[in-house]
C-alpha cells in the first residue's frame, strides 16, 4: 500500500517542490491525473493564512447576472453581478428578476445594523454570584472594551448583551468590525477582555470565550433578532402591468401564493420565509471569496409583501445575519477579488456597499423564482437550461 503521509515543507509549503511532492502522491495514489486541478494562473504565495497542503485549485464556473439597479445608501446606480455556481438556470432567473427591477426604477436598500460577535459564557457557584457579576460586568464596561481594543486597530467593543440561566451567565460581545467579516478579530479581542475580567473581578468566575451562543456557522433566532454581520433591507414596489408583461402572472395570484408559501414556512419551522435565498448569496459567496459556510447564517431571511390597493406589489427582504467582508481572507485572492472588483467592492470602505448589492440581488432572485412557480413556468425553465435536460 502507498504511504499516504501528505508531503510538507516546514520552511516553505507553499514551493513549487511542495505542491509538486502532493500533487505526485494523488497521482500515485488515485486515478486522478490533476490535468485541471493542477493548473492555476495565482500565485501559491499569496496563500498562506487561507490554505494548508495546497496542490491545486478548484474551478467553479461564473456567470454575469444584471444589470442590477440599486437605488441604497452605499450602492448606487446599475451593477453586474458575478455569480459561480454549477446550477443552471440560476444565473438566468437572477437576471430575470434583475430586469423586472430595473424597469420598476431599482430596489431600494438600507443597512440597518452592523455588528459581529463572539458569546463568552460565565459560570459561577450559585445564581445569586451569577447575578452580583451581571451588574459588575455593566457597571466595567469602558476598561472592559479599553482591554479588546488592544488587540485591533479596525475592531471596536459596543455593547456586551446578558442572558442569564441557572448559575450561568451567557454573553454576546458585539463589535464592529470594518471591512472584515470580524469572526477571529472579535474571538481575540474577547479572549484579551475576558483576561482582563477574570483578572479583576473581585469574586471568582469561569469561563469558556465562546458558550456556542454566538452560534457561528449555525443559524439561530437569537442572530435573526439581535443582528450578526449586517443586517440589510431590499425592498420594491413594482406595477401590476409591469409584473403581468414581464413575469406572465397577476399581482394578486403573486401575494396569494406569498401567503401559502407564509404558512409552509411555519409549518416547517424554517430561518427563512423566502425562496431561495441560500442560492444567490452562496453564488456570490463563492465568486467573492467568502466564508462559504457562513451562507448558514447568511441565508436566513424575513421576506413581507404587501397587495397595494392599486394592484401593485410591495416585496422585501431583511437579511439578518449577513457576513461579508471587502477586505482580509479570502478577498485578496486573484480571481475573487476580480469578482469584487466588477462590483467596485474590493478594500476598505466598501463592505456595506456589498452588503446591499448581495441583498438586492436576493430580492431579484425571490421574485423571479415565485413569479415562475405561479406561473408554472419552474420546471420548464430547468427542462430548457438546467438539470432537467434529457
Amino acid at each position: 500500500m502507498a504511504d499516504l503521509r501528505i508531503p510538507r515543507d516546514r520552511d516553505d509549503d507553499y514551493s513549487a517542490a511542495a505542491i509538486k511532492a502532493r500533487q505526485e502522491l494523488i497521482r500515485t495514489s488515485s486515478v486522478s491525473a490533476l490535468e485541471h486541478v493542477g493548473s492555476y494562473s495565482l500565485d501559491p504565495r499569496t496563500l498562506p493564512g487561507n490554505i494548508e497542503n495546497f496542490f491545486g485549485v478548484a474551478q467553479v464556473p461564473i456567470g454575469l447576472a444584471g444589470p442590477l439597479l440599486v437605488n441604497g445608501e452605499h450602492a448606487q446606480g446599475e451593477f453586474l453581478v458575478p455569480l459561480a455556481t454549477t446550477e443552471g438556470t440560476l444565473v438566468a432567473s437572477y437576471s430575470r428578476g434583475m430586469k423586472l427591477c430595473r424597469e420598476a426604477g431599482g430596489v431600494t436598500t438600507t443597512v440597518l445594523d452592523d455588528k459581529m460577535q463572539r458569546a463568552p459564557v460565565f459560570s459561577f457557584e450559585s445564581a445569586r454570584e451569577a447575578k452580583a457579576f451581571a451588574t459588575w460586568l455593566e457597571a466595567n464596561f469602558e476598561p472592559i472594551a479599553a482591554a479588546a481594543q488592544t488587540t485591533t486597530s479596525s475592531g471596536k467593543l459596543i455593547g456586551i448583551q446578558q442572558f442569564a440561566v441557572s448559575k450561568l451567565l451567557y454573553t454576546r460581545f458585539n463589535y464592529t468590525t470594518g471591512d472584515a467579516a470580524g469572526q477571529n478579530m472579535t474571538g481575540k479581542a474577547t479572549f484579551a477582555a475576558c483576561a482582563w475580567i477574570k483578572q479583576n473581578y473581585p469574586g471568582e468566575l469561569h469561563f469558556l470565550l465562546e458558550g456556542q451562543f454566538a452560534t457561528d456557522k449555525k443559524t439561530s433566532v437569537v442572530n435573526m433578532l439581535h443582528t450578526r454581520g449586517k443586517r440589510v433591507v431590499a425592498e420594491i414596489t413594482l406595477p401590476a402591468a409591469l409584473v403581468e408583461e414581464q413575469m406572465h402572472v397577476s399581482t394578486d395570484k403573486l401575494f396569494a401564493a406569498r401567503m401559502r408559501g407564509q404558512l409552509g414556512a411555519i409549518m416547517s419551522v424554517t430561518n427563512n420565509n423566502g425562496n431561495h435565498s441560500a442560492n444567490g448569496i452562496t453564488a456570490m459567496f463563492i465568486a467573492t471569496g467568502q466564508d462559504v459556510a457562513n451562507v448558514a447564517e447568511s441565508s436566513a431571511l424575513y421576506g413581507f409583501s404587501e397587495l397595494l390597493p392599486n394592484g401593485d406589489f410591495y416585496a422585501s427582504v431583511t437579511l439578518p445575519s449577513l457576513i461579508i467582508a471587502t477586505y482580509g481572507g479570502g478577498t485578496g485572492l486573484a480571481t475573487q477579488r476580480e469578482c469584487l472588483e466588477i462590483m467596485d467592492c474590493y478594500g476598505t470602505g466598501k463592505v456595506l456597499k456589498l452588503a446591499e448589492i448581495i441583498a438586492a440581488t436576493v430580492l431579484a432572485g425571490e421574485l423571479s423564482l415565485g413569479s415562475a412557480v405561479v406561473a408554472e413556468e419552474w420546471v420548464q425553465a430547468h427542462d430548457d437550461l438546467g438539470r432537467n435536460r434529457p
